[in-house]
């Protein structure tokens, strides 16, 4: 750790009478935050599934399609940084019982919704109550969760949430849409939602800290994030040098700027920059922003993948990605268990290089493709890569940061992934979409026009065209895990995780 940063000894955690919660309790503690994080991160897949369904249902216009996805998205990474700071100043069990009951209100009227207007406004509130819950969740761990093994096989479940959330999103969703209606994939998250809420007693209330609302910082940071999202997802739809597109970016680059100076210089900061200080905390926010450019990418072009070009249904594409899920699972869990014994370099490294040859197997994606010979060994491999990384990046990301300030460490490293998540989308987006183009000109509307007439020549072409995009979008994807791998060997110079319950601080390098 850097000689400014300082390591704070963790109170033991109580409950309200302030016993320190044992046994089923902690069993029930970490069931309510996995829960929760799972319902925040499946919610950003599982109405991909639905899309189809409800631009019939709502006569939804192809240009406003997307903002069924895109303004949850936009609320959510925008809104992170304020939600981490809220938790740290007014309760980090307050602000998440608000989150998940703002989220469970907002997906019952996403369920409901007449016309799109409605439900992309309701996609907006999950958003927000999900930016509202997801830095809180994390801080709760280490206020719930004893250091040593109890808090490490916690980080290993919340992190393998962030994967696993990902493909149960794109296989309930196809489950429910084909099975019910496609209102029921907000209608599931309400019964989750509610039993999180009652078991939330278990997690243990940190002392809340003395300080206000940073209104010129959160005005200026919120906004400047909100507009680097949103310039970011419409450069992958509009192109990069759309007006709109780079005015958000120059609005963007202002308002983060003013951000970083107010941040400087007031007594009651919303982000404490000291926080960059720590080599091994930046670097982990980094690592996880390159993850999360790869990692939401895959999943899109997977499912393009699957069910253009193989012609999978949505239900068969969902469990198509089950091996992701299990591979993710069982490497947080061994991940979880090794970073008491190695440095958080030697696990995630090793992790982020398996990633990238699992992208670069799936590069090699042809029309013809085996799902069994070749898609799912790939996907497996690049699960297994992820989940090694996840927990060392999560740990490193809130380690040896005072309590104080533990939930807008947090609400960093969710900000990393989201906005590395938009960034990579959107690039690997149009590199795809250029790379078909060339070898079929307007390849994806040849690709309808022949599915529509049944011109199975064209219809070859269009799909070989196609292919050969998505096999460069996966190059692409395979680049940022090594960028995430170069990034963890330079940066993080952190020691194992050893601490146990009561034997002090717990320090990064």
């Amino acid at each position: 750790m850097s000689a400014d940063s300082t390591a704070v000894t963790a109170p033991a955690p109580a409950d309200a009478s302030g016993a320190a919660p044992r046994g089923r309790h902690l069993g029930l503690a970490l069931f309510v935050i996995a829960a929760a994080q799972l319902m925040v991160v499946l919610d950003g897949t599982i109405t991909n599934i639905a899309l189809p369904s409800i631009q019939t249902a709502l006569d939804v216009s192809d240009a406003d399609l997307a903002w069924i996805v895109n303004s949850y998205a936009l609320a959510f990474g925008g809104l992170l940084l304020l939600g981490g700071r809220a938790g740290d100043l007014f309760g980090r069990r307050l602000m998440f019982q608000m989150g998940i009951a703002l989220f469970t209100l907002a997906s019952l009227l996403g369920g409901l919704a007449p016309n799109e207007g409605l439900l992309i406004g309701a996609r907006v509130l999950q958003g927000v109550g999900a930016a509202v819950a997801a830095p809180s969740a994390l801080s709760l761990i280490a206020t719930t969760f004893p250091e040593g093994k109890p808090r490490n096989k916690a980080m290993g479940v919340y992190a393998a949430m962030a994967g696993i959330g990902a493909t149960v999103g794109l296989l309930l969703g196809g489950i429910l849409t084909d099975a019910l209606d496609w209102r029921w994939v907000f209608f599931v998250n309400i019964p989750i939602g509610l039993a999180v809420l009652a078991g939330t007693r278990t997690l243990v209330e940190a002392e809340r800290h003395r300080g206000r609302l940073d209104i010129p910082g959160t005005i200026t940071g919120t906004g400047g994030l909100i507009a680097l999202v949103y310039g970011i997802t419409r450069g992958g739809e509009h192109g990069w040098t759309d007006g709109l597109t780079l005015t958000c970016f120059a609005v963007a680059a202002v308002l983060l700027a003013a951000f970083l100076l107010i941040q400087s210089r007031t007594a009651h900061p919303m982000l404490p920059l000291r926080l960059f200080k720590d080599r091994n905390r930046s670097g982990s926010y980094a690592t996880m922003l390159f993850i999360g450019a790869g990692m939401m990418a895959t999943f899109y072009f997977l499912t393009l993948y699957l069910q253009l070009i193989l012609g999978y249904s949505a239900v068969r594409t969902g469990f198509a990605n089950l091996p992701f899920s299990l591979g993710m699972g069982v490497a947080a869990t061994v991940s979880a268990k090794l970073v008491t014994r190695l440095a958080p370099r030697v696990i995630a490294g090793p992790g982020l290089l398996v990633a990238a040859v699992g992208m670069f197997w799936f590069a090699t994606l042809t029309p013809h493709s085996s799902y069994f010979g070749h898609l799912m060994p790939a996907m497996f491999v690049t699960a297994l890569g992820l989940g090694m990384s996840f927990v060392p990046m999560t740990l490193g990301a809130v380690s040896g940061v005072g309590h104080q300030e533990t939930g807008i460490a947090s609400a960093l490293l969710n900000t990393a992934q989201q906005i590395g998540g938009a960034l990579g989308l959107a690039v690997l987006a149009t590199i795809s979409t250029s790379a078909a183009d060339d070898r079929l000109p307007d390849a994806a509307a040849s690709f309808y026009r022949a599915a529509a007439t049944e011109d199975h020549g064209l219809l070859a072409r269009a799909a070989d065209a196609m292919t050969h995009g998505y096999d460069l979008a996966f190059v692409g994807a395979g680049a940022m895990f090594l960028a995430g791998l170069v990034v963890t060997a330079l940066a993080i110079t952190a020691g194992s995780q050893r601490a146990a319950d009561g034997a002090g601080p717990v320090h990064l390098g």
